[in-house]
């Protein structure tokens, strides 16, 4: 099983155009095969802040999800709005 947290860091007042592209990618996202969740979250303290928690089956699954035609449009529409490169932290549970 993979997990990870997708930190995206939206440009002042592209927060809303961020927010809404992840809504949009949620859906087919979470009905791939191998995704076990796909949880869009904000940091309350810092709303430019977006998170997506993601539980993957496999890396195999993660690697298919990155390369879906959803994901890459997602990313060409979201890049302009964004303030950098998303950042992917792998965690791992305790």
């Amino acid at each position: 099983m993979v997990k990870l947290i997708a930190r995206l860091q939206a440009k002042p007042g592209q927060e809303a155009t961020v927010a809404a592209a992840l809504r949009k990618l949620a859906p087919p996202s979470r009905a791939e095969a191998g995704c076990i969740l796909y949880d869009i979250c904000r940091v309350k303290d810092d709303p430019a802040t977006l998170l997506v928690l993601e539980e993957w089956e496999s890396q195999a699954a993660l690697d298919a999800h990155m390369a879906t035609a959803h994901f890459q449009a997602f990313l060409a529409e979201v890049g302009p709005a964004l303030a950098g490169e998303p950042k992917l932290e792998v965690v791992e549970r305790l």
